[in-house]
């Protein structure tokens, strides 16, 4: 076992997980002076969305959402990192506690509810970091998501608020990803259906690039559930083809907890919200499949859920994907599991 499995094991899951997430990003921010000196992983890059990343692997939103240690954890091994979701008005989310760990099964639930700073300041942040040049720092994802108090049936309202979001985060974006997938926002997960989706991402792809004149074209992707239908899976796909989507994340957590480990009451304890982890990992390789068997070889795909391994990631790339993304097994595994991956990878 491991230094950091041990410290986890014997030390960090008796913490409280969000107070134990705050304290390990406070640490792996006041280290980003000594990271950065570090050469990084040795990685074999990935042309994609007109982007260069120095290989696959990227950190999935929901980790940094306000923007504060990018380059940090560019540091630590992340090709790219999607920070957010983001929304158009600063909000503290859902009532504590609102992340639990379910360890026998390597897996999270989190109901946190897009508490964020809101677009304004997160995009005050970014100016103050400047864009990087290709090549001096990680790929940056920006993940946008509607405001809870903003009506889901109301579309013009909607509309209005993806805007603001977009207006202010996409010149800082390398991508930008809309999200409409969280389980945690009621009513979010209705976007996904492809007349609801259709016309928001027009909306945003319009004024992205009202506000990036004189730059490359900012990639636009969305972000899917695997609680799809496989059939809205498909809608989805065709949607991306006939809209110009540069990309699909694919996939976001689930609201299932079929055949877990974990003891049925600690399940219950954790109560509503996204899983994500080892579980997912199945369903999440299945959507990726269908996906590039239904898009052709040039939508880019990124598959995120449930890679724990180089086995995992591999797995997910012989499926369709062209990048990946992980964040929870970066909890139970530390701070050199990026890196491990890239390795595992490129072995």
């Amino acid at each position: 076992m491991g230094l950091y499995r041990r410290a986890f094991e014997h030390g960090f899951r008796r913490v409280d997980p969000e107070r134990a997430h705050h304290l390990g990003f406070r640490a792996i921010r006041l280290g980003a002076p000594v990271l950065g000196r570090l050469p990084g992983p040795a990685g074999e890059p990935v042309t994609a969305m007109g982007l260069t990343f120095p290989h696959a692997l990227g950190l999935a939103a929901g980790f940094d959402k306000n923007a504060v240690g990018i380059d940090a954890l560019g540091a630590l091994g992340f090709g790219h990192v999607e920070i957010g979701t983001v929304t158009g008005q600063a909000q503290p989310g859902n009532p504590t506690p609102r992340l639990f760990r379910l360890v026998a099964d390597r897996a999270v639930v989190n109901r946190m509810g897009f508490n964020n700073d809101g677009a304004e300041a997160v995009a005050r942040r970014l100016a103050a970091r400047g864009r990087r040049a290709p090549g001096t720092g990680p790929v940056l994802g920006i993940n946008i998501g509607k405001t809870k108090v903003v009506p889901e049936d109301d579309q013009a309202a909607v509309l209005a608020d993806h805007a603001t979001s977009t207006r202010l985060l996409a010149p800082h974006a390398d991508y930008l990803v809309v999200n409409v997938s969280s389980p945690n926002t009621p009513g979010l997960r209705t976007l996904q259906a492809v007349e609801r989706l259709e016309p928001l991402l027009e909306h945003v792809r319009t004024v992205a690039d009202s506000v990036t004149t004189g730059r490359d074209r900012v990639p636009l992707l969305v972000k899917i559930a695997p609680d799809l239908a496989d059939d809205d899976v498909l809608a989805v796909a065709d949607l991306a083809l006939a809209t110009g989507l540069d990309g699909i994340i694919a996939t976001n957590t689930t609201i299932g907890r079929d055949g877990l480990r974990s003891h049925p009451a600690e399940v219950a304890e954790a109560g509503a919200g996204g899983l994500s982890g080892a579980p997912l990992t199945a369903r999440a390789t299945e959507v990726v499949r269908m996906l590039r068997q239904r898009v052709g070889p040039d939508l880019t795909l990124v598959g995120v859920g449930g890679i724990s391994t180089a086995d995992d990631a591999r797995e997910r790339l012989a499926a369709g994907a062209d990048l990946l993304q992980a964040y929870t097994a970066f909890i139970y595994e530390g701070p050199l599991w990026p890196r491990r991956i890239v390795t595992g990878l490129r072995a």
